[in-house]
């Protein structure tokens, strides 16, 4: 049964949170059009363009929903010296996220170009290098500096490389008494270890424990993965499935709240921006995950990577209120 939540109460506490996101940005680019002939230089649709869109990918996308949501967000990310970073940071400020873009003249900022027509993408074109030894080290040093601002943190691994001093940020986070949440990236899961929660999806969960063939199976290899990283929690993602969080005890499992499966780009970083958030908020780790779920229900009913708003989460409970009820 859902947990009821009081509008002016979870809009209070969320305006009181504060989350830092720290990890991999991009630039999600945008061209819509429309396909009517094919090439006559090679078997390729051509699409004429007649719209224009960019969002904050990756970390600040999380950031974004963080915001979104109420909560005080900050952002901490190495990006390129050009016209992308600074879409970056023009974006951040519009959606009222502290931002903290370290800039390195060596490398572009990441960017994903998206062709789409008749709402199907045609191509994806991806821009992006690895940041260099210098501004990682500057990561490091801004980090330490703004970790007391917050009440939580979450790393989101992209594998861009702007994490590889993510160790060490777990362990001041932890000395700091912060609650430490990652979305993880690769199969290498000890260098989250000491985190509170991580949030993989199935295909990532896989790619470290292995195949399960039963929830009995899952569960346990779910546990053991949580014990050895000395992690609080292990949130797996299921997409239409749901999600299912595993801690002490016995795992909670919630189904998909989504009404319609419209596109699930960006529904990671809702889940775990709603978790951080919520925990940071003082809610309970599955009162915080009800109020993820929630969220991204909203999230993939949308176009791209898209947030969810605070008047949207609190109409979405108010509706499984009323559904819970009835039942």
């Amino acid at each position: 049964m859902p947990t009821k939540f009081q509008q002016e109460t979870l809009k209070s506490r969320f305006a009181q949170a504060k989350v830092l996101v720290v990890g991999d940005v991009m630039l999600d680019r945008y061209w819509f059009g429309d396909v009517s002939r094919i090439s006559p230089e090679a078997p390729v649709p051509v699409a004429k363009i007649g719209r224009i869109d960019q969002r904050a990918g990756g970390a600040a996308n999380v950031a974004r929903n963080i915001a979104s949501l109420g909560g005080k967000a900050g952002l901490l990310s190495v990006t390129g010296d050009d016209e992308a970073a600074n879409a970056l940071d023009a974006l951040m400020a519009q959606d009222g996220v502290a931002s903290y873009l370290m800039r390195n003249k060596q490398i572009a900022t990441t960017v994903k170009l998206r062709v789409v027509a008749r709402n199907q993408q045609l191509i994806r074109l991806d821009f992006e290098e690895h940041p260099n030894r210098e501004v990682l080290e500057q990561i490091k040093q801004k980090y330490r500096e703004v970790l007391p601002e917050y009440d939580a943190i979450i790393f989101s691994d992209y594998g861009k490389g702007g994490l590889s001093h993510i160790s060490d940020m777990i362990d001041w986070a932890k000395h700091a008494g912060k609650t430490v949440l990652i979305d993880p990236k690769g199969d290498d899961y000890e260098k989250y270890a000491g985190a509170t929660l991580i949030t993989p999806n199935r295909a990532e969960l896989k790619e470290v424990v292995g195949s399960w063939k039963n929830e009995s199976e899952l569960t346990e290899k779910a546990q053991n993965l949580r014990r050895h990283l000395d992690l609080t929690a292990v949130l797996l993602t299921r997409s239409e499935e749901g999600m299912t969080l595993f801690s002490e005890g016995e795992p909670i499992y919630q189904p998909t709240r989504a009404q319609e499966v419209y596109d699930v780009s960006g529904a990671g970083d809702t889940v775990i921006a709603g978790v951080g958030l919520g925990l940071a908020a003082g809610y309970t780790m599955p009162e915080a995950m009800h109020l993820a779920n929630t969220a991204a229900g909203v999230v993939v009913a949308k176009l791209g990577t898209a947030v969810c708003s605070f008047a949207e989460l609190n109409k979405a409970l108010s509706l499984l209120k009323k559904t819970t009820k009835k039942n």
